[in-house]
């Protein structure tokens, strides 16, 4: 089981509507979906046109978080689903299996605070399974879904960053229950798509940053905001 050890924050009573629109799911054994009240964010039109992988540097002080939200796709070839989205291994990915816009949700059992979004894809070798327009939507449901960021991608290879759009928030947090990446269209009119990861990522917090005391109780841990 996945604690919340490092992060840190406010608990945020959680709201008893819950929707659900997939086809296809994976859980972490970590966590089930529960949303509740989440932050406004603006909406950002970023075009992005890169073929480099992100350096070690730009993951130092972030921690992974993905580990703790329940998965689900819109759809997925058999053999290509959600643990292959998931996998550290760049060869394997989820390939959808219907028509466009495909849809990958995340969503967390407690509000988080999301620090960096990044994907991985490959038009070398997956060319018109290559995504070339999408769009990163959160919220604390599938019923309250709001524009975060707009991204358009020319020829992608290795790690890209999604943004998380200006005026998210002052510290540049995205903070929500449920974030949704619509695949909108691919490279070259391709009808499904690749995407050989995916990852999110908090801001890693000592335990004494927050007034000078840190929780050192584990059942104090799981009751905060995971950050």
């Amino acid at each position: 089981m996945s604690t919340a050890s490092d992060f840190s924050g406010s608990l945020d009573s959680p709201d008893p509507a819950d929707d659900s629109a997939s086809d296809e799911s994976y859980t972490s054994p970590s966590a089930s979906p529960s949303p509740s009240a989440a932050s406004g964010s603006d909406s950002a039109s970023t075009t992005t046109s890169t073929r480099n992988a992100a350096s070690p540097s730009s993951l130092r002080g972030l921690k992974e978080i993905g580990n703790l939200a329940s998965w689900t796709v819109s759809t997925a070839k058999p053999g290509n689903s959600i643990p292959q989205l998931r996998s550290d291994d760049t060869n394997e990915f989820w390939q959808s299996d219907g028509p466009q816009p495909h849809y990958i949700n995340i969503h967390f059992a407690k509000r988080v605070r999301i620090a960096k979004i990044r994907m991985y894809l490959d038009f070398e070798n997956d060319e018109s399974y290559t995504p070339t327009r999408m769009q990163l939507v959160a919220g604390t449901g599938y019923h309250d879904l709001s524009d975060v960021a707009k991204v358009e991608l020319e020829r992608p290879c290795g790690w890209i960053d999604i943004p998380l759009g200006e005026g998210v928030h002052e510290d540049g947090e995205l903070r929500t229950w449920l974030v949704q990446l619509q695949i909108l269209s691919n490279h070259q009119n391709g009808k499904d798509t690749h995407i050989r990861g995916l990852q999110v990522f908090a801001r890693e917090v000592s335990g004494g940053e927050r007034g000078g005391v840190g929780w050192t109780s584990q059942r104090m841990l799981e009751e905060l905001e995971i950050r």
